[in-house]
């Protein structure tokens, strides 16, 4: 298997393309089905079994929140 190089973007989309991205996760993760993305030209893969989680950070400068999927 080739290692993949390290990556550590943001990228920064459309309200109208977020829904749509969000749309098709919601219904692959109530289906059980894997999820394919892209982000800022790569195309990533979602195995069904990734573990999905919500982080809130709060500082001094904000509020972040955070829907990850971990595999």
């Amino acid at each position: 298997m080739t290692e993949k190089e390290e990556r550590d973007i943001e990228k920064v989309y459309a309200t109208k393309e977020n829904v749509a991205k969000l749309r098709r996760l919601a219904d692959a993760l109530e289906a059980g089905k894997a999820f394919q993305i892209q982000v800022a030209g790569e195309r990533i893969y979602i195995p069904a079994s990734a573990e999905f989680s919500i982080e809130h950070e709060r500082s001094d400068d904000g509020e972040e929140l955070e829907f990850q999927l971990k595999w």
